[in-house]
Order: C-alpha cells, then sequence, then structure tokens
C-alpha cells in the first residue's frame, strides 16, 4: 500500500476496482427463492396436484374442452400465487439490504459509513467500541483494544490487540495480537485495521456455510397456522375418501367418483393460510421499515400486539439527541449561555477544563456541544497543537467521570481535567458534606429545568508515575454545565397512545433525577417517585418486583441494571420491549420479548441482539410500529376468518348434491374460479385494510389468546353456514319449479359468487357496519370485486365461456336470487356482528 493510501486509505475508484475483482464482502448464503424454485414450489402443492388429477380424468372420460379450460385456470391460480410470492422475495431481499451492517472506513481521506457488503481488501476499518468487525486485517493503530472472538475460538474472555511489526500469516490471524478477525466484537478501545481478506477468503467466510445450516424454531403463530392447515387437510381427505367410496358404491362410476372426490378436497383445502402468513408478514415488515423501524425477525410483528411495557431511554429517544450548552454554574454565579450570547471570563476555565476532559476529535454528542460552544465563545482558547494528552482515566460505573492528563507547552508540570456526574466529581474533590449538599442543589436547580448536568474539576501534577485511578490526584472543584437536549414534539402524543393502548412506559436514563422527572414531565409520564440506580442495587430480586410496579422513572442507573428490570418486569406476567444502544444493553435486549436496538447511535453488538432495530432512534416511531403490528394482526385474523366462511359453502354445495343424490352443482372449474377470488382478496384486499377505531384504545392482546380461537371460527362458520343456506334455498326453489340441471347450475354458481363477494366487505371488520365500511377506502376491494363481478357477466353472457362451465342462459329475473343470496349474508353477517358483540367476544376479535 501506498503511504497516502496507509493515511487517507483508498480512494473510492481504486475501492471500486477492487470490489469488481473479489466480489462483495459476503459470506456464502442459502440460494435465493427465485422465480423457477417458486413455480417448482406451487407444482408441488396440493392444489395443483389435484387440478393436474382432475384434468386427467376430463381427458379420460373424453372431455378435451374442459380439460383444456381447467389447465388455462391453472395458469392463472399459478399467477395469482406466484406474482404475491415474487413480490414477497422482492420486499425480503429489500429487507435484508436495509439490514446489512454498516461500516467506518477511511476514503477519500474521510471517515464514511459503508454497507459492510462493499469492504474490499486494502480498506481502512475504524474500529470502535460495539462494532462487529466487518473483514480481516491486520491492526495499524489501537488504543486500549480488548476484541471478543469467541464467535470462532469458543473462548469467552475478550483479547487484547496490539500494533506488530511484522504481519502474521493469514491462517494465524486469530491468534496475532497484530490481526483482528471478520465476525469478532470490539467489546472496548478502538483502532484502525488494513483490511487483508474479505468474504469467503476470511476465516469467517472459511467456516461460513455451517452458519447458515441453523434454522429457527417456528413461532406460535407459525404453530397454529400450521396445525390449522393440517387439521383442513386431515377433514378434507377423509370427507373426499369417504364421497369417493359412496359415489362409485351407489352410482357405480368410480371416475366420476374420483372427480366428485378430488373437488370436494379443493373445496375444504384452505391452502392460502400458509401464503397469507408469509405475506402479510413480509409485507408488515416492508411497511415498518418505512416507518424507520426495521424487522430483524418477522415473528416479532405478532409480538408487538401484547406488548404491555415499553422502556425507553431519554436521551435520543424521548429527547432529540441535539445538545447544545445552555447554562454554567461557577460558585454563585449562574449564567445562561448560548453560541452567540457573551459569556463572563469566570465561564472561560470551566468551559476550557470541560473540553481537556473531552476525546478529541469529539465523538459523543455533549462533547461536540462543549467544543462547540467554547469555539463560539472563546474563539482564542488555545490550540490543540499546545497540548498533549499523555494519560487518561476512562469512565467506569464505580467512578462515572473521565479524567485526561495533558502536557501544555507553556506550562510545567501536567494539568488534570476530569467531568462527570456531580456525584463523582464531588467525591473526586473529596468535598465535605455541606458543601456538597450546596452544590447538589445547584445540581437540582438545573436539573429542574430539565438540562443534563456535568460537572468539572482541575487538578495539577508533577508527572509520572501516574496514579492507579482519578482519585489519586488532588481535584478541585470548577463548576456546573447544564446541557439541553429538547424533547421530540410528537412524544407526548405517542406516549398519550401508549396510555389509551393499556401499554405502560418506563423511561430509563443515567441522568440525574431531576432531569429525568422534568423530561418525564414534559413528555407525560408520572414524574413520582423515581428510582435511582443505587437504589435498584439494594433491592433484593422480590423486592424489585414490587417495587417496579408503581415507578415509571428510573435515573442514574447503569446498562448493567436494564437486564434485571426487564427480568423483574417479566416475572410480573408482563410483555417487555426495551430500547437500548451499547454493548452492555445486549443482555437486556435478549431477554426482553422485544428487543429495540437504536439504529442511528446503536452499536453492531446492540442490533444483533434485538428484534427490531429503530432507524431514526424516535420513540413515535416504537408507538407506529406496535400501532401497525396491531393492525397486521387484525388482518391476518380477518383474512383467515373469510378463507374459512368462504369455504363452508363451497365444500357444502360439493357434497350436499352426492348426500342427496342429485347432479352435482361445482366441478373443479368452478372451485378455481372461485380460488381466483379468494386468492386475490387475501393479499390484497385485507393486507390493505385500515386499522380499527379502536385498535390504540383497546388493551394489549393477551400472549396465550390464539390468532384463530372459538369465537373467530364460530363467526366463520356461522356466516359460511349462513350463506350455504341461502344458496341451497335457492336450489331447492329451482328443483321445486322444475329448473333444467344446467340453470340451476348457474344460478348457484352466480349465487356462490355473490355471497363471496359480500364475504369480502362485511370480514373487513368485526365491528364496522357495512355502509361505513363501504365508505372507508380501500382501492383494493374495488379492483376485486369489480373484475370479478365483470368475469361472472361474461361467463353467463358469452355462450362459449357458459358452455365451458356448464351453464344454461339465464333470465334478468334470475340476476335477482344472487342479488338476494348476497343481501342476505350481509344481512346476516351484521345480526352476528351485534349479537357476538353483546355476548361479550369483543367484536368477534376473541
Amino acid at each position: 500500500m501506498r503511504d497516502d493510501e496507509a493515511d487517507h486509505g483508498l480512494s473510492t475508484v481504486a475501492a471500486r476496482r477492487q470490489l469488481a475483482r473479489d466480489g462483495y464482502n459476503e459470506l456464502p448464503s442459502p440460494p435465493k427463492r427465485t422465480t423457477l424454485r417458486i413455480v417448482s414450489e406451487v407444482v408441488r402443492e396440493p392444489m395443483f396436484l389435484l387440478l393436474m388429477a382432475a384434468g386427467a380424468i376430463y381427458l379420460a372420460i373424453g372431455d378435451r374442452a374442459d380439460a383444456l379450460l381447467l389447465l388455462g385456470f391453472v395458469m392463472i391460480a399459478m399467477a395469482t400465487t406466484i406474482v404475491p410470492a415474487r413480490k414477497t422475495e422482492r420486499v425480503l431481499d429489500a429487507l435484508r439490504e436495509l439490514s446489512s451492517p454498516r461500516v467506518l472506513v477511511v476514503r477519500d481521506g474521510e471517515r464514511v459509513r459503508i454497507a459492510g457488503r462493499e469492504l474490499v481488501k486494502g480498506d481502512l476499518l475504524v474500529l470502535e467500541e460495539g462494532d462487529r468487525i466487518g473483514a480481516d486485517g491486520v491492526l495499524i493503530e489501537c488504543h486500549e483494544l480488548l476484541v471478543d472472538e469467541s464467535l470462532l475460538t469458543g473462548e469467552s474472555l475478550a483479547v487484547s490487540k496490539r500494533v506488530i511489526e511484522a504481519p502474521p500469516a493469514p491462517d494465524r490471524a486469530i491468534a496475532n495480537d497484530g490481526c483482528v478477525v471478520a465476525g469478532a466484537m470490539v467489546v472496548q478501545g478502538g483502532g484502525l485495521a488494513r483490511v487483508t481478506a474479505t468474504g469467503e477468503r476470511t476465516r469467517m467466510g472459511r467456516i461460513g456455510r455451517s452458519l447458515h445450516q441453523i434454522t429457527q424454531e417456528k413461532s406460535a403463530l407459525q404453530r397454529e397456522i400450521g396445525a390449522l392447515v393440517k387439521r383442513f387437510a386431515f377433514i378434507g381427505a377423509a370427507v373426499s375418501s369417504l364421497v369417493f367410496v359412496l359415489y362409485g358404491w351407489t352410482r357405480g362410476d368410480w371416475l366420476n367418483a374420483l372427480l366428485a372426490g378430488i373437488t370436494l378436497a379443493m373445496s375444504v383445502l384452505p391452502e392460502e393460510f400458509v401464503v397469507i402468513l408469509t405475506v402479510y408478514m413480509a409485507l408488515g415488515a416492508w411497511s415498518m421499515s418505512k416507518q424507520h423501524v426495521l424487522t430483524r425477525h418477522l415473528p416479532v410483528i405478532e409480538a408487538l400486539g401484547s406488548a404491555t411495557v415499553l422502556c425507553v431511554d431519554k436521551t435520543g429517544t424521548l429527547t432529540q439527541n441535539r445538545m447544545a450548552v445552555a447554562a454554567a454554574v461557577v460558585g454563585a454565579g449562574h449564567f445562561a449561555l448560548g453560541e452567540r450570547r457573551p459569556a463572563p471570563e469566570a465561564v472561560r476555565k470551566l468551559l476550557d477544563y470541560a473540553v481537556l476532559a473531552s476525546e478529541t476529535p469529539p465523538f459523543d454528542l455533549m462533547e461536540k456541544a462543549l467544543h462547540r460552544c467554547q469555539a463560539a465563545l472563546f474563539p482564542d482558547a488555545p490550540a490543540g497543537a499546545a497540548r498533549a494528552l499523555v494519560h487518561d482515566y476512562p469512565l467506569t460505573t464505580a467512578l462515572m467521570a473521565m479524567t485526561h492528563v495533558w502536557q501544555c507547552a507553556d506550562a510545567g508540570g501536567y494539568l488534570v481535567a476530569s467531568k462527570g456526574a456531580p456525584e463523582s466529581i464531588i467525591r473526586l474533590c473529596r468535598l465535605e458534606q455541606g458543601e456538597a449538599a450546596a452544590l447538589l442543589a445547584q445540581v437540582r436547580e438545573l436539573a429542574a429545568q430539565g438540562l443534563r448536568v456535568l460537572a468539572v474539576a482541575q487538578a495539577a501534577h508533577a508527572g509520572p508515575p501516574w496514579p492507579a485511578d482519578p482519585l489519586g490526584f488532588d481535584f478541585s472543584w470548577l463548576g456546573l454545565v447544564g446541557l439541553a437536549d429538547p424533547l421530540r414534539a410528537p412524544v407526548p402524543e405517542a406516549v398519550a397512545q401508549c396510555h389509551r393502548a393499556g401499554i405502560r412506559v418506563a423511561m430509563i436514563t443515567g441522568d440525574f433525577p431531576a432531569t429525568a422527572q422534568a423530561i418525564a414531565r414534559q413528555a407525560g409520564l408520572p414524574s413520582e417517585p423515581v428510582m435511582t440506580g443505587a437504589q435498584l442495587a439494594m433491592l433484593g430480586y422480590a423486592q424489585l418486583g414490587v417495587a417496579v410496579e408503581h415507578v415509571h422513572v428510573f435515573a442514574r442507573t447503569p446498562p448493567e441494571q436494564k437486564l434485571r428490570l426487564v427480568n423483574s418486569f417479566k416475572a410480573r406476567g408482563e410483555i417487555v420491549a426495551m430500547t437500548g444502544d451499547g454493548v452492555n444493553d445486549a443482555p437486556a435486549l435478549k431477554a426482553a420479548h422485544i428487543g429495540i436496538a437504536m439504529g442511528g447511535r446503536g452499536t453492531d453488538v446492540a442490533r444483533e441482539a434485538a428484534s427490531l432495530v429503530l432507524l431514526d432512534d424516535d420513540f413515535a416511531s416504537i408507538v407506529l410500529a406496535v400501532r401497525l403490528g396491531r393492525r397486521i394482526y387484525d388482518n391476518l385474523r380477518k383474512a383467515l376468518t373469510y378463507v374459512v366462511a368462504v369455504h363452508v359453502p363451497i365444500a357444502g354445495m360439493t357434497l350436499l348434491p352426492l348426500l342427496a343424490g342429485t347432479p352435482l352443482v361445482l366441478a373443479p372449474i368452478h372451485i378455481v374460479f372461485l380460488e381466483m377470488v379468494i386468492n386475490p382478496a387475501c393479499s390484497l384486499v385485507f393486507v390493505a385494510e385500515a386499522p380499527e377505531d379502536d385498535i390504540m384504545r383497546r388493551p394489549p392482546r393477551r400472549v396465550d389468546e390464539r390468532l384463530f380461537g372459538r369465537q373467530s371460527v364460530a363467526f366463520a362458520l356461522l356466516q359460511g353456514l349462513g350463506l350455504l343456506a341461502a344458496v341451497a334455498a335457492v336450489i331447492l326453489t329451482g328443483q321445486r319449479e322444475g329448473w333444467p340441471e344446467d340453470r340451476a347450475r348457474a344460478i348457484a354458481f352466480a349465487c356462490i359468487v355473490a355471497g363471496n363477494l359480500a364475504c369480502i366487505v362485511v370480514n373487513r371488520s368485526p365491528s364496522r357496519n357495512v355502509f361505513a365500511l363501504l365508505r372507508i377506502p380501500n382501492p383494493a376491494q374495488w379492483w376485486v370485486l369489480g373484475s370479478t363481478g365483470a368475469a361472472l357477466a361474461a361467463i353467463l353472457a358469452i355462450p362459449e365461456l357458459r358452455r365451458a362451465f356448464d351453464f344454461a342462459p339465464i333470465s334478468a329475473l334470475d340476476t335477482a336470487y344472487p342479488l338476494l343470496v348476497g343481501a342476505s349474508l350481509i344481512a346476516w353477517s351484521e345480526t352476528l356482528k351485534h349479537w357476538l358483540g353483546r355476548s361479550g367476544t369483543a367484536g368477534v376479535a376473541d
């Protein structure tokens, strides 16, 4: 590598050339579901096999026209299955692209974030705490770097890394202190590495294929849908076999008996169930991504409707994460500050030492605000070149303060600057109780304004050796800095929505209690009582479970205690959603039912432990995700109810003529037509249905609540039986009046189609009446109703199509029967809604 590349990284052009040579930095992955693969899956589906068998029987009995027409419908039915499947795959591909890990590299002399798959050999990879390393590399710079390589080595302890002179052989990359490997996690410190291998050429890549053999356990919803399909399949197989035997035994026509059995099996088999689940979850995840919420595990969508507690960070989630220095306290003087507002000299030293106790260059938003404020108010502040950082002490949970030791060119000895939590700085300065109490009163005064408060101290030191920790220096108190982080505008309404939805919001922050209370009041959260991390640490498991019942604000809480809070809420039977962004947040995110990582400021380890990633770090987006999760679950239930309801009359009108000894009403070609109505209705109409009015006013869904419970089954079956009774009544009327068989079949078929369309409308909502539903926009509904109505009219009007369906011409008066059946189903369904709603079944939603 040339010297300029060592300093400035690869150029964009060089990186593009390298990417073309080596390919993307990706591990081996399972083959994608191409169109050809989807087609091969479709032709193995039971419904397709039944259709092909029916076509073969038509050919065997010499009915070539029906066989060809059935084959044509088979192709159309395949298209209606393949198109949504391809759409689902495109959505999943887009989601995979969104969820691709991001890495920080040096390109053209600038630090830029790129997709991990675009990392190339020769890149300068910036390593930061909490990031997963994207490729194998050799360290060229590092600072207290600890790396967790357990994913590759099985060793649980993090290993220390350092820059070495001689680069190691690639196969010895893990064992060498001077190398980092793809898949490892930075748990402390940072550094810079030159990438030596990407993709399949990394150590991870060589064993990567085994990672893709891990299969995820099915969710409760997937298991429930699978059980429903098996139950219907068993019933269909048993009844179809019985029909085959009875028809052949009583009528002596075993070929037509087989056709009758196949027809009944097609009418009973609800093959739409699995398609509905896949499409709804994938499109739901895509809809969430548009709301800035990335779904990493699709089954979490079903958990969103059950969430009872949202544990959220304050900074960046409830607030804007846009820090600005707003106030300073030096001695007894309180000063309001602004980047364009003159500041007294008393503030100069305070800001100078606050900047000295910050990273250079600053990464933290508070430190950036301190640098920005100092530069604006005191542009003649000493330049960085006049000072050299010689030693530092990072912030720890034991001492929440950052301390830097500087050697200054214009002063003898060394300057020591420390900033951090006021309690920790008071401890460093060894202040007496009375003085400490007065200072804490000043802290509370700033915190009550919603400001985040930092204390600053100074010390002098002769030189090495350095103390083991900052308590070894002789610090003196300088003052307080108050930083403002305004509340996000949508937060109060989002919190109010949570309260109306029966979801409790708990704020967890490392800030001073008074600051947390001020933000809680602005957000609409109960601000009393407040529990601090120190109080949490003193409580036992049982005591904590009782204490958290009434607490909504947790202050001065280190990340490690989030896991205790999650477990305490879970022990009380709550369904917990938890936000987090740091390495230490990962256990809590993993333990929560719904782990939500911050996409903007979150670390890779937090994102990998979470089920959802909040791309904009905004609390309002979490509430939108809960709303959308409830809507998806509702619409999934509506679609399944509709599917069961419409299969009842189809199966009934296939079975009743066999039992009554009358001619068959439905043949495979008729059922295929009906399936062409059912599939787009499920995939288009219900997935696009607007949420119910009370979706965020109802309590969270019970964990043990079934998607398709007794009330949903009752509503679907009663609705379907009502339609079956109406169609059967039309058939009986025709028998009494002596209708020819083909006329009766045409009218009965039109009645089933009309009832099907009415069923689509009434199942759009378990509580709204049909007149309200017709006013609620759903373009897909009108597309399905219009196209189906036009197709039915063409079949009844065009002689060639009539003959293909074995229909006779019907008169204008005959069209009154399907209209009457459709109206009857609507009236019957509205009666069921009213009755089930009054009987306490929550609008037939279980």
